[in-house]
């Protein structure tokens, strides 16, 4: 708690954020059986659909985008990720995208929600601190539009973070996490300050591999079964498990962090589609 602030006015626990982009990750299974049942002539019709479909997906139109990517393993055969303005958006990509003719071969197998996020945990303390000084109350009126005028301002300077272009990279490694709620540690039973110096001493990590490594952060609380989703893009897939690794020595990854299921995917473009399938 800032040094001025009154003591019996409490601080916030909840930081600040700002949220750009709709994003919606979809995992889908290839039937590689009915596929083969089709003659030449149908699934070539099918594959020309397809990739005029998604080429003209693939372009970026004010923050609106989706790539498509070849899994790795068992999970999926593919990956679609959207970049949208909305979640209306979203709806209609994922409803286009049904109406193909391909539609019909691809089985989900899983999906992920969510919108991409900035926290902004290194002003959030300065800002609550300085609005109980004027004698502000927390919640009240006056506060909601100092908060929400502190907030335009980082929406401006963090636009191109906040509707990002999807990474023109060769792989993508995407998985779901969680802070810790029960046992002996609960992330979100911890001061504002020290979450605050924790994420600044883990945000330095990320920050070293800034040139190997992009990272788009999106968040999902109350919208999908993680709080986080976290897609990771390179051109080379080992630094994938260097920065997770070195992560995991980090105290806000090894006492708070869990994760979910990984998914690791080589980008395709849409011209290209027939030869994945």
């Amino acid at each position: 708690m800032p040094p001025d602030t009154p003591a019996s006015v409490a601080i916030p626990p909840v930081p600040l954020s700002v949220e750009g982009a709709s994003v919606l990750h979809q995992m889908m299974r290839f039937r590689r059986p009915a596929w083969r049942a089709l003659s030449d002539a149908a699934r070539q019709e099918i594959l020309e659909e397809a990739s005029s479909a998604l080429t003209t997906l693939e372009r970026t139109t004010e923050g609106r985008q989706s790539a498509l990517f070849s899994l790795l393993g068992h999970k999926g055969d593919l990956m679609l990720v959207h970049f949208r303005r909305s979640f209306e958006e979203l709806n209609q990509a994922q409803l286009d995208l049904a109406r193909l003719a391909i539609g019909d071969f691809l089985e989900p197998t899983t999906s992920y929600l969510s919108i991409v996020e900035l926290g902004i945990y290194e002003s959030t303390s300065k800002v609550y601190g300085g609005l109980i000084e004027k004698g502000i109350q927390p919640y009240s009126g006056e506060w909601k539009q100092e908060i929400e005028a502190t907030l335009d301002r980082h929406r401006q300077a963090m636009a191109p973070r906040l509707w990002p272009e999807i990474p023109a990279t060769r792989y993508v490694c995407f998985y779901p996490m969680d802070r810790r709620r029960g046992e002996s540690r609960n992330w979100y039973e911890e001061s504002l300050a020290d979450r605050q110096r924790m994420m600044e001493k883990h945000g330095l990590i990320g920050r070293r591999y800034a040139g190997e490594v992009r990272q788009i952060i999106s968040g999902s609380i109350g919208l999908d079964d993680w709080e986080w989703g976290v897609d990771l893009f390179a051109e080379d897939p080992a630094v994938f498990k260097r920065l997770i690794y070195e992560m995991r020595f980090d105290e806000v990854s090894a006492v708070y962090a869990l994760f979910g299921s990984f998914y690791v995917g080589v980008r395709v473009a849409a011209a290209d589609i027939a030869g994945i399938l």
